[in-house]
């Protein structure tokens, strides 16, 4: 099958919806399908989001890659100008299927949702948002897709439901981000006589602090002042020397958590580690004993499922979509609210047994979201639009 992945942003930036459709774009090449990505993202942009030019080098061989991009956008993954380029190489790239993917603001993505239902391309439609408030507004582009063949899903059923309300009773199914588990296991480590035996000494409160840790954009929609909030609360139940937070990601909230942390008198708690690569994450993950994740009207939660596959209990918030990742009480702890999440926090640093308990399920028992289950999802979106 040949198609066409169309997104605003794609890798060298950085976050949810690049990663996922640059892994998605790997997956499909190494099942043999053909690739090629429609993106306003350049090769390397400027602002808060940019990696190095060296991760375009990264991008698996046979996804090629249109970068419709324009300088005048100051970096940004935006292209008005971008429909008749686009439209003269979907119209003669002999596609199968063209798969859109979606944001609250996504210009671009809504500029190639119209073009490909408008050449009649099969279209698949994918929201990696809530839409919340903006489902009424955004209802009538919405259906006209709907009623052009454009087929639509969501990257799970928290956030399928707002496409419901938008496409006013258009069947919307749930096609997860995925995730690579051998990117993300604890390491094992070689005790005799046995092989192979995973290694994580459960903290004590009598040995070390409990590590925890998140990663996330410092800005506001990732409620990172909330985070700290929920930090201090629960420190203040539990006493001083009990917990670490480490917080990787940036963003333009930075300075003013800087200040927030000594305001909340977490010098000695909270440690603003900044971005790091993925297996640099990875390594952070295998020496934490936590995860804590703060938002609310987030769509997936990609990176409590990165947390959760490599081992550690996830404390998150059940208004998200972290809750299709995350059972409660089973690989972490979901809270109504922040109250409930600093409780939530409080209990699963003083409770040992709770801890290692969760970190024992985790590590046995892997992710349902994992690529070959999500690739066999897409293609079915893929043949449903076809139909």
């Amino acid at each position: 099958m040949k198609v066409a992945l169309l997104s605003d942003c794609y890798p060298p930036r950085t976050g949810g919806i690049e990663s996922q459709v640059g892994d998605l774009a790997a997956q499909l090449v190494a099942a043999g399908h053909e690739v090629e990505v429609f993106t306003a993202t350049a090769a390397t942009p400027v602002g808060l989001g940019a990696r190095p030019p060296a991760a375009e080098a990264s991008r698996p061989d046979g996804v090629q890659v249109h970068r419709l991009d324009t300088p005048l956008a100051l970096g940004l993954p935006v292209n008005p100008l971008a429909l008749p380029e686009a439209r003269r190489l979907l119209a003669a790239g002999g596609f199968d299927v063209a798969h859109v993917h979606m944001g609250v603001v996504s210009p671009f993505a809504w500029d190639m949702a119209d073009l490909t239902t408008d050449l009649g391309l099969p279209t698949a439609l994918t929201w990696h948002c809530v839409l919340d408030r903006a489902a009424r507004p955004l209802g009538p582009m919405v259906r006209r897709w709907a009623d052009r063949g454009a087929v639509l899903s969501a990257v799970s059923g928290f956030a399928a439901e707002g496409v419901r309300r938008a496409a006013k009773g258009e069947p919307v199914a749930v096609l997860p981000n995925g995730i690579d588990p051998s990117l993300w296991a604890p390491p094992l480590v070689e005790v005799a006589p046995s092989p192979l035996v995973e290694v994580r000494a459960p903290a004590s409160l009598e040995t070390r602090p409990v590590r925890l840790v998140t990663a996330t954009r410092l800005a506001p929609r990732k409620r990172v002042g909330a985070l700290l909030s929920v930090v201090a609360a629960a420190r203040r139940r539990i006493g001083p020397g009990a917990m670490t937070l480490d917080v990787y990601g940036e963003g333009p909230l930075r300075r003013w958590l800087e200040a927030r942390v000594s305001a909340l008198g977490l010098d000695d708690v909270v440690r603003l580690r900044g971005r790091v690569t993925r297996p640099e994450l990875a390594a952070a993950w295998a020496r934490a004993d936590g995860y804590l994740s703060p938002t609310r009207l987030e769509a997936f939660g990609i990176a409590a499922l990165e947390a959760r596959t490599a081992g550690l209990p996830v404390i998150a918030r059940a208004d998200s979509g972290v809750r299709e990742v995350v059972t409660d009480g089973v690989s972490g702890l979901l809270a109504p609210d922040d109250a409930g999440l600093a409780d939530a926090l409080a209990r699963l640093v003083a409770d040992d047994t709770l801890r290692t308990r969760i970190a024992a399920h985790n590590r046995r028992i892997p992710p349902a979201q994992t690529w070959d289950r999500v690739v066999a999802l897409a293609v079915d979106e893929y043949r449903r639009a076809g139909a």
